[in-house]
């Protein structure tokens, strides 16, 4: 039985917010990579520090950079 997913809604804030992955990545004390990989949702497990450096750094809750998919019908 299928769960659904956690989507990582990271580069869709960034735009809205105008921030870049540099300053980013400067704000949230971590590496261009790992932002990038959160960007693109390439994250297989998610980090709880990562995700509070993240909305610390952007100022926003946790609903505002994950949502939940749930599983397609069949």
């Amino acid at each position: 039985m299928e769960q659904g997913s956690i989507n990582i809604k990271l580069d869709a804030l960034m735009k809205e917010l105008g921030i870049s992955k540099k300053k980013l990545s400067e704000e949230a004390e971590m590496q261009r990579w790992q932002v990038r990989r959160y960007c693109i949702n390439d994250i297989t497990r998610l980090d709880t520090a990562v995700l509070a450096h993240l909305c610390r750094a952007l100022n926003c809750s946790i609903s505002d950079l994950l949502e939940y998919v749930p599983p397609e019908d069949e």
